[in-house]
Formats: C-alpha cells, sequence, structure tokens
C-alpha cells in the first residue's frame, strides 16, 4: 500500500509539472479564447426538455421509487416490506428518490425556462411552464407544503428553502398552467419535434394536456376553498382536452437495454430479479374476479388476464412450499382454480415468507409489458415479455372518470352513468392499444367489441343505474381505479379525496376475502392484521428537515397531516 501511494504522488508531481510546462508554450496561440466550444457548459434547450421529460417519466414510478408505496396503499399490489399496513418511515428509500427526483427535475426546468427566455422560445417555455404545474402538483399531493419559491436559488446561496404553503403553491400551478398555454399558442420562437419525448412537438396536444390538467386539479380540490366554479365553467365552455387515447399523457418505454435499459420500470423490478418484489393483491385480485360481495359481484371483468399472469396452471398444486402428502399448499393465497398465488395485505401468516419464485402470480401484459395470461402456465424469466409498455401518467380514458365525476357531483353538465359506460369502453381499448404495443409474440385476444367485454359493461351499468348516489360515486371510482391499473399517483389522491374504492381492512367484517378451495386449509382472517393508520400524505425526507434551516421544526405525523383538498 505503500508503494503504491508513493507511486501515485509521484505521477500527480509529474502531470501538474507537465501541464504548467504545456500551459506556458501554448499561452501565447490562445490568449483571446475564453470559451471552451468541446464543453460547453450550457446544455441546448432541446436536450434539457429530454432529460427533464425523462425525470418526469421517473416521478412516482415503480423500481426506486414511490410507486412501490403507492401501489401497496391502494391495494393493487401487497409487499413484505415496510409500506405493508402503511408503515413506511421517514427515512423511507423510495420516498426520498422521488423527492429528489421533483427538485432535479424542477431546478432543470428552470434552467430551460431561463434559457428559452432569454432566446425568445416562447413554446419551449411554455411546455417547462406546464410540466413545472404537473411537478408541483405531485410534490404537493405526496408532501403537502414543500419548498417551491426558493427550491432553485442555489447559485444565489440559498441553501435552505423555506417550505411554501401547500395551497399557494397549487393556485401557483393553476397560473402556470394557464401561462404555458398561452406560450405555446404564441407559436415564437423554435418549435420542439422529436425532443419532445411526449407529443413530439405537437403544439394542439400540449393545450389539450393542459385543459385536461387543469380539469383534473379541479376535480381534485373540488371540495377545498381553492376551487373556483367560474374558472371551472370556463375551463368547460373552451373545450378543448384530450379527444382519444392519441392524447394521453404517458412515458413510452421502449426495448432498447442499452447504453440504458429503457424497458417499463415494474417489468424490470418484477422480471428482473431472482426473488418476488411484486405481489398481486388477493383483494384486488376478488374484485376482478367477480367474488366481491360489495362491488361488481359476479361480474367477472375481462382485463384479469391481461392485468396478471399466473405461473400455476389452474388447479396444478404449488410447487416451492406445498406439502402433496397432506395436502396443505403452505400458501398465504392460492386460488386452486386459476393458479393465483399471492400473500395478503397486513399477513402474518406462517407462509407470508416462504421462498414462492416458481408460484407468484406477476403483472401481466397491460401493466408494464409482462406476459398475457393464455392459461398455460409459465416459467417467469426477464425474456418472458418484452417490457415495452407506457408509464401512464394521464390518459385519455381518465379523463373521462373525471367527467364522469364531476357529472355526478353536478358540476359539470351531462348524463355521469353515459360517461362512466364511455370512459370504461375507452379503459379496454386502452388495453388492447398497449397490449399492440408490446411487440408480444404471444396471440393475445382483442378485448373491445368481445361478447365479454359488453357482458361486463351491461352488468356495470345495471350495478350503477340501481345503486344510490353514493355507490354510484363508489362504481365510478372503483372502475377508474381498475382501469388505472400500474399508475398509483392518481388512485392515492382520489382514495384520500374520496374514500374509493373500498380497501382491504383486516381489522373490518368477517370474513376478508371469499376464497375457499375447499381442501381443509381455508383462509384465517386473524391471520392479517392492521397495526398503522392509513398515511395520508408522505413523510417529509429527514435528511431535509435536518440539514434545511428553514424546514418545519419537526416531522409530521403523516396519519394525520392532510392535503389541503383531502377532505
Amino acid at each position: 500500500m505503500k508503494n503504491i501511494t508513493r507511486n501515485t504522488l509521484n505521477t500527480s508531481k509529474f502531470l501538474v509539472i507537465l501541464s504548467l510546462f504545456m500551459s506556458i508554450l501554448s499561452c501565447s496561440d490562445y490568449l483571446d479564447v475564453d470559451t471552451d466550444t468541446d464543453n460547453p457548459t450550457v446544455a441546448p434547450i432541446n436536450q434539457l426538455l429530454t432529460g427533464i421529460q425523462v425525470n418526469i417519466g421517473q416521478v412516482a414510478d415503480f423500481q426506486f421509487f414511490s410507486a412501490d408505496i403507492l401501489q401497496v396503499y391502494t391495494h393493487q399490489f401487497t409487499a413484505r416490506e415496510e409500506q405493508d399496513q402503511y408503515g413506511a418511515k421517514a427515512d423511507n428509500v423510495l420516498m426520498n428518490n422521488d423527492w429528489n427526483n421533483v427538485y432535479i427535475g424542477l431546478t432543470d426546468i428552470e434552467t430551460l425556462l431561463s434559457q428559452a427566455g432569454e432566446s425568445g422560445d416562447e413554446i419551449y417555455v411554455g411546455i417547462a411552464e406546464i410540466l413545472k404545474a404537473y411537478l408541483m402538483s405531485v410534490a404537493v399531493d405526496l408532501w403537502g407544503d414543500v419548498p417551491f419559491t426558493e427550491a432553485t436559488l442555489l447559485e444565489q446561496g440559498n441553501v435552505s428553502p423555506s417550505f411554501d404553503d401547500q395551497r399557494e403553491i397549487y393556485a401557483s400551478v393553476l397560473e402556470l398552467i394557464d401561462e404555458g398555454k398561452s406560450k405555446i399558442q404564441s407559436g415564437q420562437g423554435i418549435a420542439p419535434s422529436t425532443d419532445d419525448l411526449f407529443y413530439g412537438g405537437s403544439n394542439a396536444q400540449w393545450i389539450k394536456f393542459a385543459n385536461t390538467l387543469k380539469l383534473k386539479l379541479f376535480n381534485q380540490i373540488r371540495l377545498s376553498d381553492l376551487f373556483d366554479v367560474a374558472a371551472l365553467n370556463a375551463l368547460l365552455a373552451e373545450d378543448n382536452f384530450m379527444s382519444s387515447i392519441a392524447d394521453d399523457f404517458q412515458f413510452n418505454h421502449t426495448a432498447a437495454q442499452a447504453p440504458a435499459d429503457e424497458r417499463n420500470r415494474l417489468f424490470l423490478d418484477a422480471y428482473g430479479g431472482a426473488q418476488v418484489t411484486k405481489y398481486a393483491s388477493p383483494w384486488f385480485y376478488e374484485i376482478l374476479i367477480g367474488v366481491n360481495p360489495n362491488i361488481h359481484t359476479n361480474n367477472p371483468d375481462p382485463r384479469l388476464p391481461y392485468y396478471f399472469v399466473n405461473q400455476l396452471l389452474p388447479g396444478q398444486f404449488p410447487r416451492d412450499q406445498g406439502d402433496s402428502v397432506t395436502g396443505d399448499p403452505n400458501a398465504d393465497y392460492w386460488d386452486a382454480a386459476t393458479g393465483f398465488f399471492s400473500i395478503r395485505f397486513g399477513s402474518i401468516g406462517p407462509d407470508r415468507d416462504g421462498a414462492v419464485q416458481n408460484d407468484a402470480t406477476f403483472p401481466g401484459i397491460f401493466p408494464c409489458g409482462g406476459r398475457y395470461d393464455d392459461g398455460a402456465g409459465f416459467a417467469r424469466t426477464i425474456n418472458s415479455g418484452t417490457g415495452v409498455a407506457p408509464k401512464r401518467i394521464l390518459t385519455y380514458d381518465e379523463f373521462l372518470y373525471i367527467q364522469a365525476e364531476l357529472m355526478h357531483e353536478g358540476l359539470m353538465p351531462g348524463d355521469a352513468g353515459a360517461k362512466l359506460r364511455e370512459a370504461m369502453t375507452a379503459s379496454f381499448a386502452k388495453v388492447d392499444q398497449v397490449v399492440a404495443g408490446t411487440g408480444t409474440s404471444q396471440t393475445v385476444p382483442v378485448l373491445a367489441g368481445s361478447t365479454a367485454v359488453t357482458t361486463f359493461l351491461d352488468n356495470v351499468m345495471n350495478e350503477f343505474n340501481a345503486a344510490s348516489d353514493e355507490k354510484k360515486l363508489e362504481i365510478i371510482m372503483t372502475q377508474k381505479w381498475v382501469a388505472t391499473f400500474g399508475d398509483p399517483m392518481d388512485q392515492y389522491n382520489d382514495y384520500r379525496r374520496t374514500g374509493y374504492p373500498v380497501l382491504a381492512d383486516p381489522n373490518g367484517p368477517s370474513p376478508e376475502y371469499q376464497l375457499d378451495n375447499g381442501d381443509g386449509f381455508p383462509l384465517i382472517d386473524n391471520l392479517t392484521v392492521l397495526n398503522n393508520d392509513f398515511q395520508v400524505s408522505f413523510f417529509w425526507p429527514q435528511r431535509e428537515l435536518n440539514l434545511n434551516q428553514n424546514a418545519p421544526p419537526s416531522q409530521k405525523d403523516p396519519t394525520t397531516y392532510k392535503i389541503f383538498w383531502d377532505n
């Protein structure tokens, strides 16, 4: 070690002397040059836009980000980690990663705003303002009060930005959307093209997205004192929203694996490791197969084989932990009729922590570009799917569900039931679109227009038409929750706003689950527990509280600290 250190020091001295010598020889040739053209210090605005959009695509995503928490909180997946039983802690890496994502993105957006503003490229300015509005709305939705007005003043020496009031941030967000629209509509400056990963430089689609985002936010704040019914009516009168799935705001993943892996993050997380990291929620599953006694009973959802894929064949006995001698499947949740295999939310059962990589059910072709469940079973590997599926952020079918909710609440003219059916129809079409784009080698049936889909829609509408007003809201929100599988951010918002969908509750009425294989090894309700209250916001990163002198003086209680629109 001493010899290595000595040699390194000698080499360093030689390089310093050599560099000084070369600078003396060459300075006369370059005294009049003060810019290194080979190493620019300012990134072109088109490269900035692309980088910002990649960052936006990662916010609240899977694989290292907060979707791994939210997927459990919204009961579409379950987990063995601390997010089970709503137990994420203040030092949770997933939450902290998204905090960093937000402020890296915000810093880059401010750089783009400055440079594009100076060069008069108003279209870039407008897009940046809309993305800033989206990003800060997500920050408020997750944490409440956060740094905003002082968040990007590091170059001015501000290392401890104050936390802004969440309601005031939202008011600024709504203003930013309007400002962004105006800048795009001006048409001034150069126009984005392939550097715009969302809309390829289509000004018309950016305006549609801006209006649809604003409608979403109005719906979100409709029970708060920030809600402005006149502003909502003006937006509705403008009537320039998403008009088809071609307008979806989503980050499109590809099959490329180098220089960076561009496949869907949920796919990489679920299919890429040796262990099982994504357990399908039995609560969600029972709603999809139509056995939940309180919603969509006896109305199986045709999307199930597109949403989840079973490794086990129907009727196949579990291989990893099953005891063929006693007939005990040693499974926390296993449906013998279909092969669905997972763990329950809040399980403390003896079979929760077994190694089940050969039996577990996985996310399917729609949420992540995985495998379609053709009923033939499979052995999961990274080659089981393509990983080519978008990260859906705000889509046309979601917009239709928002309209249905506004109509139901009397805030928008129209028939809520007819709009619900339109939204569900668009949701099935979205599944078909995603499947067609995966490049799968499987033969996958088209959903739209099929008899099974028509029957399902008819049954939901019969249930809706016979329901009370409160039950109608539950049906709208439940169908939105089902349709947006794989995008838990807005599901988390919707549950906090409305209380729907109804989620699994180990402390609720028994039986919690309806499964009964009739094999003498029934589910035992008291082997699921809930020891924590629902977290209605995220902890602030503890590191931020420790280092930022202007941060709140103490950590919040995320079970009581509400976002201002949460009623």
